[in-house]
C-alpha cells in the first residue's frame, strides 16, 4: 500500500498495478510483505480493468470493473507459497490479466494508534518462459451457514460436482472467522473420500501444501466441512464480512494442462448432503492450536467488545447492501437461443435434465383491449394459440429437443417444473392452472379454477401468475393473481387447503398483504416460501407449515417493481421492472445471499436489452435465464470469475521478472487520487527499490541503467551524423530520442504497480457479496414504458399504471 492509515477496524483498501509486459507471461513465485499486527489479510486479483484509477481506494467502489481471477491470499503471518516446477497463473497477453488489484484488510486498527503509515504488500516474480501448466483457484464457500448461540458444534458443508477437464491439487488455505476450529476438504469418488486438506483455521492462514497429490476428474464431488462453535456468542452468527460474522472457506490451489485450464471456478452449495453422513470422523475433530500461535485474539476481541454494541446499533448504509463474492453473472454471449424469437415469453424453467423449458405467447398479445373491467377475456375468438407454446431447449446451443402446447392457451403466463418433470402452468385468460405431463398427449393431469371464470373462491382464480410445487410434500402454491391478492395452497391431488394474504393499500404494505403477487420461489431446506410482491417492489417469505410471515426483502436498488424470482441453495435471484418516468433504477437481475438478504451481484445483458424481464430461473451451477415478455427474447447467463471486493488496500508489491537480467522493482503510488494516464506516467518514471533491499538493488538498477545510457548515446550520436549529412532539424532529433525513451520506460517500468496484488482478503461486508468474492470471500465486514402492450396490468390500475406481462 501507498503509506496509508486506515480509520476505522474492517477497512478494506485496493490498489492496482498495471503489467510490466503487454504479451503474456507468468506468475511463478508470490512473498508477503505484511504483519498479522496490522494486517488481517490481503488478497491479489488479476483483471483487465481496476474499479478505480486512484493510488488506492475503499474496495466498497468494488475491485475490478470485469471478471477478477484470484491469484493469492495471505493471512495470520503465513509463509509464502511455492509453485511447483512448470506451473504458473497465467497473465498478460490477449487472454491473461493486463493488471493486479490488491485488496488489504485492516481488522484492529489499534496498532495505528500512533497514526503510521502502512506499505504491506506482496512481491510476485514474473517470467516470459511459457509454462506447461497453469494454475488456478477453486473456491468453496458456505453462504448461508448460521451459528446458532451457545451451540457446542455447528457443521457447515459445501459440496459440488466437478465437471471439468482433470486438475491436479497442490495446496489448499483455508479460511474462517474466530468461531471455526477445523476445515476440511475431500475428493469424493465412488464413495471413496480422499483428503485433500485439513487445518485449523486459527493458525496461519497460508497455501500448505497437500500430502499426497490428488486429481481431480469429471464425475467426482469435491466436498468440505466447517466447524465451528457458538459458545460464548448471545446472537445467531451468520456468514458476513465483519469480525463479528462467520465464514467457511477453502481454497484449492491446482493446475491443470495449459490447453485446458480455467483460472478459477467457485462452489457454494450442497449438492450432495446426505454423503456427509460417512465423512471421515477426522473432519470433525478440533486441531488443537497453541496460544502463541494464534492470530491477534487478544486485543481485537478487546475492541470488538467496546465497539460491538455501537456497531450493531449503527443502521446499515445502503451501499452498504453489497457483499464481497467471489463470482459475478455475465451474459453467455457465446449462446444463440438469444435469437429464438418465439411469442411473448411469459415464463422460463429448467426441468430435471436441465434443459431449459420456455412458455411463450405464440401470435398471442396481452394489450389493454384483453380484458373488461370485471377481468373477463374479450379475445375469445381468436381461439387459443395455434402453435406449441411450451419448448424445451438444449442450455448448450438453444435446439429446440422438444415441444408442446398446442391448442391449448390463451394468454400463456407461470411457468415451473416440479421434481418429476411435470409442468406446472397458468393462464390469464383462462384463470387456470394446468398440470401437464411432458411426455404425454393425452391433455392435462389436473386443471385448477374455471375456463374464462375469473374469481376469488376456493374453486375459481383471477388471472393466476406462478405456481410452486413442495419437493417433499407434493404441496401446490398458486399466487393469485393481478385481481386477487392471495396465496393458495392445494393438496397434491387439487384440493384446496388453504389461503392467505390480502389486497395492500397506501404506500407502507404490511406483511401479508400484496400488489400482484408474481413469482413464487420454494426454498425448501428452511420451509419457506417466498413471493415476488410485485407493485410493492418487494419480496415477502413465509413458512410453508404456519404461513406465518418471517420477513421482507427489499431494495432501493429494486425500484418500484420486482417482476420475478428464482432460490438455489443459499442464494436467491431476482429481475426487477422497468423503471417509472424520473426514477433512476435501471432494469437488471439481482444475486442476494439469501440468509441475509443482501444483494451480491447486479447484472444485464450485453446482446439486446431487457424491455420487461417476466420470468426468470437459475441452476445450482450458476446459470441464469430470463425471458422477456415485451423483446420476445431469452437471455443465458453464467457464473463468471468477476470478485469485487469491499476494501483493498495498495501494498508495496513488488515484480521480479525471472526469464532475463531480472531486477527487483517495487512501485508507490501516490495517496491523491491519478488518471489512469497520469498514473502510467508516473510508474513509468519510478523505480523505487524495495526497503531493506540493500546494495543488491542499487547494483542491479545501475547495471540496467548503463545500457539504457549506451543506447540514448548511440541514438542521439546517429541522429546527430543523419542531421549532418541529411539537415535534419534539431526538433526531429529531440522527437527521436524522445520516442527511444519512452519506449524503453514503457517496457522496463509501465504498470509495475503490483501493490494491490496481495488484498487484505478475509472479510466480507455486509453489502452484498462484494464482501464474498475474495474469500467467499475472506474479507470480513462487512413508470410505466408507454409500449404498445400493456399486458399484466393489476387491477384496478394505479397512477401510473404498472408494466403488463
Amino acid at each position: 500500500m501507498p503509506g496509508v492509515t486506515p480509520k476505522q477496524s474492517d477497512t478494506y483498501f485496493c490498489m492496482s498495478m498495471r503489467l510490466p509486459v503487454d504479451e503474456e507471461a507468468f506468475v511463478i513465485d508470490f512473498k508477503p510483505r505484511a504483519s498479522m499486527d496490522t494486517v488481517h489479510h490481503m488478497l491479489l486479483f488479476g483483471c483487465n480493468m481496476p474499479s478505480s484509477t486512484g493510488s488506492y481506494w475503499f474496495c466498497d467502489e468494488g475491485t475490478c470493473t470485469d471478471k477478477a481471477n484470484i491469484l493469492y491470499a495471505w493471512a495470520r503471518n503465513a509463509p509464502p507459497t511455492r509453485l511447483p516446477k512448470g506451473v504458473g497463473f497465467r497473465v498478460g497477453g490477449e487472454t491473461g490479466s493486463k493488471y493486479f488489484v490488491l485488496q488489504v484488510h485492516y481488522g484492529d486498527i489499534s496498532a495505528f494508534r500512533d497514526n503510521h503509515k502502512d506499505c504491506s504488500g506482496v512481491s510476485l516474480h514474473l517470467t516470459r518462459l511459457p509454462q506447461p501448466l497453469i494454475a488456478g483457484m477453486y473456491l468453496m464457500m458456505s453462504v448461508d451457514t448460521v451459528i446458532p448461540p451457545g451451540e457446542k458444534v455447528v457443521n457447515s458443508d459445501i459440496s459440488c460436482h466437478y465437471k471439468m477437464y482433470p486438475m491436479h491439487v497442490f495446496a489448499y488455505r483455508v479460511h474462517t472467522h474466530h468461531l471455526g476450529k477445523v476445515v476440511s476438504g475431500y475428493r469424493v469418488r465412488n464413495g471413496q473420500w480422499t483428503l485433500i486438506g485439513r487445518q485449523s483455521p486459527q493458525l496461519p492462514q497460508a497455501f500448505y501444501p497437500v500430502e499426497h497429490p490428488v486429481d481431480v476428474s469429471f464425475g467426482d464431488i469435491l466436498a468440505a466441512r466447517c466447524v465451528f462453535t457458538g459458545e460464548g456468542r448471545t446472537e445467531a452468527t451468520h456468514i458476513g464480512g465483519t469480525s463479528s460474522d462467520e465464514m467457511c472457506n477453502l481454497y484449492i490451489m491446482y493446475y491443470m494442462e495449459a490447453k485446458h485450464a480455467v483460472s478459477f471456478m467457485t462452489c457454494t452449495q450442497n449438492v450432495a448432503a446426505d454423503m456427509f453422513r460417512t465423512i471421515p470422523p477426522e473432519a470433525n475433530i478440533p486441531i488443537p492450536v497453541k496460544s502463541d500461535m494464534m492470530m491477534m485474539h487478544a486485543h481485537h476481541k478487546e475492541t470488538e467488545n467496546k465497539d460491538n454494541t455501537a456497531l450493531l446499533q449503527q443502521p446499515k448504509r445502503e451501499e452498504e447492501e453489497v457483499l464481497d463474492q467471489d463470482f459475478h453473472i455475465e451474459e453467455a454471449l457465446d449462446w444463440p437461443g438469444v435469437y429464438l424469437l418465439p411469442g411473448q415469453v411469459s415464463g422460463v424453467a429448467l426441468d430435471p435434465h436441465n434443459n431449459l423449458v420456455i412458455f411463450h405467447r405464440g401470435d398471442h398479445v396481452w394489450d389493454g383491449n384483453s380484458f373488461d373491467s370485471e377481468f373477463v377475456y374479450q379475445q375469445r375468438g381468436l381461439g387459443p394459440i395455434e402453435e406449441d407454446t411450451i419448448l424445451v431447449v438444449d442450455p448448450n446451443n438453444a435446439a429446440v429437443l422438444q415441444s408442446s402446447g398446442k391448442n391449448l392457451f390463451y394468454l400463456p403466463h407461470g411457468l415451473s417444473v416440479d421434481k418429476d418433470g411435470n409442468y406446472w402452468v397458468t393462464d390469464v385468460a383462462l384463470h387456470q392452472v394446468f398440470k401437464l405431463d411432458p411426455n404425454s398427449k393425452e391433455g392435462p393431469l389436473l386443471i385448477l379454477g374455471r375456463s374464462m371464470q375469473p374469481g376469488s373462491d376456493q374453486n375459481h382464480f383471477c388471472q393466476p401468475t406462478d405456481v410452486a410445487v413442495d419437493p417433499a410434500t407434493g404441496a401446490v402454491y398458486v399466487s393469485d393473481g393481478y385481481c386477487n391478492s392471495r396465496i393458495v395452497q392445494f393438496s397434491p391431488s387439487g384440493k384446496f387447503i388453504t389461503q392467505w394474504g390480502e389486497e395492500s393499500s397506501g404506500r407502507n404494505p404490511q406483511p401479508g398483504q400484496f400488489s400482484v403477487p408474481h413469482s413464487l420461489a420454494l426454498v425448501p431446506h428452511v420451509g419457506q416460501l417466498c413471493v415476488a410482491d410485485r407493485e410493492n417492489g418487494r419480496i415477502q417469505c413465509f413458512k410453508t407449515d404456519t404461513k406465518e410471515f418471517v420477513r421482507e426483502i427489499k431494495h432501493a436498488s429494486f425500484g418500484r417493481n420486482v417482476f420475478a424470482i428464482s432460490y438455489v441453495p443459499g442464494l436467491l435471484f431476482a429481475v426487477n421492472g422497468k423503471p417509472y418516468f424520473g426514477d433512476q433504477q435501471p432494469l437488471q437481475g439481482f444475486v442476494m445471499n439469501f440468509s441475509s438478504g443482501e444483494i451480491m451481484d447486479v447484472f444485464k445483458p450485453v446482446r439486446k436489452h431487457f424491455d420487461m424481464p417476466h420470468d426468470i430461473v437459475a441452476s445450482e451451477d450458476g446459470t441464469v435465464y430470463i425471458g422477456d415478455a415485451h423483446s420476445n427474447t431469452v437471455w443465458k447467463f453464467t457464473l463468471t470469475e468477476k470478485m469485487e471486493h469491499r476494501s483493498v488496500k495498495k501494498a508495496g508489491i513488488e515484480v521480479q521478472e525471472v526469464k532475463e537480467a531480472e531486477a527487483i522493482v517495487e512501485t508507490k503510488m501516490d495517496n491523491k487520487p491519478t488518471s489512469s494516464e497520469l498514473q502510467k506516467m508516473r510508474e513509468k518514471q519510478k523505480l523505487i527499490t524495495e526497503p531493506g533491499s540493500g546494495v543488491s538493488v542499487v547494483l542491479i538498477t545501475t547495471l540496467l541503467v548503463i545500457p539504457v545510457v549506451v543506447l540514448l548515446a548511440i541514438a542521439i550520436f546517429i541522429r546527430w551524423k543523419k542531421s549532418r549529412a541529411f539537415g535534419d532539424s534539431e526538433h526531429k532529433l529531440e522527437t527521436s530520442s524522445g520516442r527511444v525513451l519512452g519506449r524503453f520506460r514503457g517496457k522496463g517500468s509501465g504498470g509495475l504497480n503490483l501493490g494491490n496484488f496481495f488484498a487484505s482478503r478475509k472479510g466480507y461486508s455486509r453489502k452484498g457479496f462484494d464482501r464474498l468474492s475474495t474469500e467467499g470471500s475472506d474479507q470480513e465486514k462487512e413508470e410505466d414504458d408507454g409500449s404498445e402492450s400493456e399486458e399484466e396490468y393489476s387491477a384496478p390500475l394505479p397512477a401510473p399504471a404498472p408494466s403488463t406481462s
